[in-house]
């Protein structure tokens, strides 16, 4: 059996709450769980103490006999302490769109044929 630290939601709409669960893998999110491992209140203030919440020893336990974090509970486990989480890198990321670049391509040679006609009427 596949097993998962994940966060499993709660709260009402709009007022988001979250249970870090050991869970099955193949169960749903909001499913059943093994164990409730933290909670995370996104509602709260960033250098809110009770913002997030994991029982580390519990966690420690479970990551030991095979469980595998998601990567949001990676972050939370890394800022812990618990786990160390690599930072990640992808380039592509930040590169605009197809689109996009055939519209910056067709606007630099609408100003490389601009500055053409400006060198031409000067001569």
């Amino acid at each position: 059996m596949a097993l998962k630290i994940r966060l499993a939601r709660g709260g009402s709409k709009k007022r988001p709450y979250y249970h870090v669960v050991l869970a099955d893998a193949r169960s749903p999110r909001d499913g059943r769980f093994l164990e409730n491992l933290g909670s995370w209140n996104p509602m709260l203030a960033k250098d809110d103490e009770k913002r997030v919440q994991l029982n580390a020893e519990r966690i420690k336990h479970w990551i030991e006999n095979g469980a595998q974090p998601t990567d949001r509970v990676l972050r939370f486990l890394d800022e812990a302490g618990v786990a160390k989480r690599e930072t990640k890198n992808n380039p592509i990321k930040a590169k605009p769109g197809k689109r996009a670049q055939e519209r910056a391509a067709e606007k630099a040679q609408k100003v490389a044929d601009a500055a053409a006609a400006a060198a031409d009427a000067a001569e």
